[in-house]
């Protein structure tokens, strides 16, 4: 719960050029370790839930999907 909250923060100060960062990153792919990239993708997530115009142009490192229940 606690990495909720700070997330929070961060998502709320975040600007373009932060999310251009953290997508380059995430599209290098060069962690050293699997838990790194991890962490950056679940923060794109939730960057994109809470500020979603700064992630559109990054979208495809997400793979949503939309979901037909139907």
């Amino acid at each position: 719960m606690a990495n909720t909250i700070v997330y929070n923060q961060d998502i709320s100060t975040m600007t373009a050029a932060d999310v251009e960062n953290l997508a380059t990153r995430l599209e290098q792919d060069d962690y050293p370790n699997p838990f790194a990239g991890l962490e950056d993708w679940h923060l794109l997530r939730a960057i994109a839930f809470h500020r979603p115009e700064l992630v559109e142009p990054y979208i495809h490192l997400l793979d949503l999907e939309a979901y037909d229940e139907a």
